[in-house]
């Protein structure tokens, strides 16, 4: 059976029992039909925060053959439930980018998924569309204070770095021309589209910790100078607070099921190659006010999704993760070790050997945050004993902690010896053990270059003009103390998606840095990255179809 087949099998509860199971009656939910509803923010119990155990699920480089975070993520959330633990996964919305572009949906897999499959993949609760509608009514409020001849700011259009933002992948509007027709349609000038998931406004809804702290955040978005070099911020267009208004339910943490009839969060969706990676601040510490362990994620490989959660998000909400488990797959070791795509589900446990390398980086990356990590097999039907005897060895040869999950087949059943020995780490671990590989108020180009340095393991940085003057511009509006959003290939550690495994002595070149002062954080552009992804020449898109009943087919 697919994915959607799995899923549609599965008898849903109402959402109203799913919430009992959390101790939250009926009336305190906002309900989006039977199985979907928003939560109240007055749930989380800050008291409550030091108690719960946080986990980070993280995995090794991506590959196409796929590592299945969130389906680990799942079914480890599942194993711990079936042990007696008090367990919630909270996870991010997926973006209609990958779901109708190449990887597809981030509901998990087979018997690891959450559910309704169809509506979270889709348009959900609506969240993503409230975070366009904000972001977009911004960009419109700019091109009309440009235009206007009374109610300016005098905003110099060139210096406008504020884009519009689409949730497709688009690579036909990455630079665009708005404002053409005559006077009265604007002002002429270059700008683009990103994609809705790199917007700032979705970081800022994943960093703010309530609706006021969203507000102010919304106010602090940089949008660009006047012709007399003097900033101007997003409150300076009066733009925050309608702005704000939009994003009222978006800012609530979504409850749903997973196939196992347990209850899991899914709120806000960053991609981590091009923002912080990780679901909201709020929807992470409302799972730690409802529950004694939570089961989070992080995009993409830990040298970037990991990196940003502990870097930026655990700083930020002064979070402390007491284990790592760190995804890898034998099909993407082999994949690292130099095997070609077609080949992969051949048994070659020297191709495994060789791909070793990229999942030690990430291990020795986990390592210098201080939190302890586990490796964690995904299963699939080709895996080979022997192949799996190779990691294994590895890990002991490391002092690792190690666990093979058969999580898609089997659901919680297949994690159970995950999970044991996730609670193995959590009896000794502390929240003090965790440490963050910089502190905010080091120099800009010194924390550009630790993790350039240390997670990527770069040889040289090397900053374009364009870069240097960015730097200058940082200093400038006084931003130097915020944290580091890397913007990279996820395919590499280094800037060139074509080196697999863990490349060595190379020169990473920041091509410019953004500002997201609301956010928080400093974007440096690494190499050829976009933030509007193109469509392969053969979407998944052309496989989703729908019956005359209603009936959703081709999603994965």
């Amino acid at each position: 059976m697919t994915d959607i087949e799995i899923a549609q099998s599965v008898q849903l509860k109402h959402i109203n029992h799913i919430a009992s199971m959390l101790g939250i009656a009926s009336e305190e939910l906002e309900h989006y039909g039977k199985y979907k509803a928003k939560l109240p923010l007055h749930l989380i119990d800050e008291g409550k925060l030091a108690k719960s155990k946080l986990i980070l699920v993280s995995a090794i480089s991506p590959t196409p053959a796929g590592e299945g975070k969130t389906t680990m993520s799942i079914g480890l959330n599942e194993g711990l439930r079936k042990l007696g633990k008090a367990s919630i996964a909270v996870l991010r919305e997926p973006s209609l980018g990958p779901v109708f572009g190449l990887k597809g949906g981030a509901t998990g897999g087979g018997k690891a998924q959450v559910l309704p499959m169809e509506d979270i993949n889709l348009h959900f609760t609506g969240d993503f569309s409230a975070i366009e509608k904000a972001h977009n009514l911004l960009s419109a409020i700019i091109d009309n204070n440009i235009q206007s001849k009374t109610n300016t700011l005098n905003i110099d259009a060139r210096t406008v770095k504020w884009k519009r933002v689409l949730d497709v992948n688009d690579r036909a509007l990455r630079q665009i021309v708005v404002g053409l027709g005559g006077t009265t349609m604007g002002v002429p000038r270059e700008t683009g589209f990103d994609i809705t998931a790199a917007s700032e406004i979705m970081a800022i809804l994943c960093l703010s910790n309530n609706l006021s702290d969203l507000k102010t955040r919304l106010g602090n978005i940089f949008i660009g100078f006047t012709y007399d070099k003097q900033a101007i911020y997003a409150k300076d267009l009066k733009a925050n607070g309608a702005m704000a208004a939009l994003l009222k339910d978006a800012v609530q943490p979504n409850l749903v099921q997973t196939i196992e009839g347990n209850p899991a969060l899914i709120h806000g969706g960053p991609f981590a190659n091009i923002a912080q990676g990780t679901n909201t601040v709020i929807a992470t510490k409302m799972g730690m006010s409802l529950a004694d362990y939570v089961v989070t994620e992080a995009g993409f490989g830990f040298d970037l999704g990991g990196e940003k959660f502990l870097n930026i998000k655990c700083q930020s909400a002064d979070l402390k993760p007491e284990v790592i488990v760190l995804t890898a797959t034998i099909r993407a070791l082999k994949y690292h070790g130099g095997t070609s795509l077609a080949e992969l589900h051949k048994p070659d446990s020297v191709a495994v050997k060789n791909g070793l390398p990229n999942l030690e980086k990430h291990l020795e990356n986990a390592l210098k945050f201080k939190v302890t990590p586990i490796i964690a097999i995904n299963q699939f039907t080709a895996d080979t004993e022997e192949e799996m005897e190779v990691v294994k060895q590895f890990a002991q040869q490391k002092g690792i902690r190690f666990a093979v999950a058969n999580v898609w087949a089997n659901g919680g059943d297949g994690a159970i010896e995950l999970a044991e020995e996730v609670i193995q780490v959590l009896k000794t671990s502390t929240k003090e053990d965790f440490k963050p590989l910089y502190q905010w108020n080091q120099p800009v180009e010194e924390k550009i270059e630790l993790i350039c340095k240390q997670i990527y393991g770069a040889a040289y940085v090397e900053y374009s003009a364009k870069a240097k003057s960015d730097l200058k511009r940082i200093t400038q509006l006084g931003l130097e103390q915020l944290p580091i959003c890397m913007a990279k290939t996820q395919k590499s550690f280094s800037d060139d998606d074509t080196l697999r495994g863990r490349p060595t002595d190379f020169t990473l070149s920041i091509r410019e840095i953004e500002i997201a002062s609301g956010a928080g954080f400093i974007i440096p552009i690494a190499g050829n990255m976009m933030r509007m992804p193109g469509l392969p020449a053969h979407p998944a898109a052309e496989q989703i179809d729908i019956d005359a009943n209603g009936n959703i087919v081709g999603l994965f």
